[in-house]
């Protein structure tokens, strides 16, 4: 048997001030997204935005249904919208935002996966940041940093 170790690179940046310009805003627009959340049984807000490569932004919010299995992602949201309308632009970063205080509150498994996918359409890595509504702000590379040994279509032949 050999044991082998995972690594995950991340930054960890102390406000949002120290990011660059782009995902200062991407993380704004993260934020409004918030307001648009549909949370009435969980009251757990989630906003997130996809930055595209001509610098358009797209908002995403979670929407809870009562047969809980039925409610979408905020990050699921996004990304519908942005293949859905802007088919041929690669995604650069995503942000995703929790309306709960000094809390990471990263993308569920399914998010994570289905942003995966994304990635290998892009045939790029997608540039993570979350945050809580302030504070710390993490930066992962790619979703990969957070789905180790993701599952792909190459999988699937």
């Amino acid at each position: 048997m050999v044991e082998l170790k995972l690594e995950v690179d991340y930054r960890c940046y102390a406000s949002t001030t120290e990011l660059p310009p782009e995902y200062q805003e991407l993380l704004d627009c993260a934020k409004k997204a918030l307001d648009l959340s549909y949370s009435p049984y969980s009251s757990f807000k989630v906003g997130a935005a996809i930055l595209l490569e001509d610098g358009t932004q797209i908002p995403g919010a979670n929407q809870e249904n009562a047969s809980y299995p039925l409610c979408l992602c905020a990050e699921r949201n996004a990304l519908a919208v942005a293949n859905i309308q802007y088919p041929s632009q690669k995604m650069v970063a995503m942000a995703v935002v929790a309306a709960k205080e000094d809390i990471f509150v990263s993308p569920c498994g399914a998010c994570r996966q289905v942003i995966w996918e994304n990635e290998q359409r892009n045939g790029a890595p997608i540039t993570m940041l979350i945050q809580g509504p302030e504070g710390k702000v993490y930066s992962f590379k790619s979703i990969g940093d957070l789905l180790p040994f993701g599952f792909s279509g190459t999988d699937l032949g």
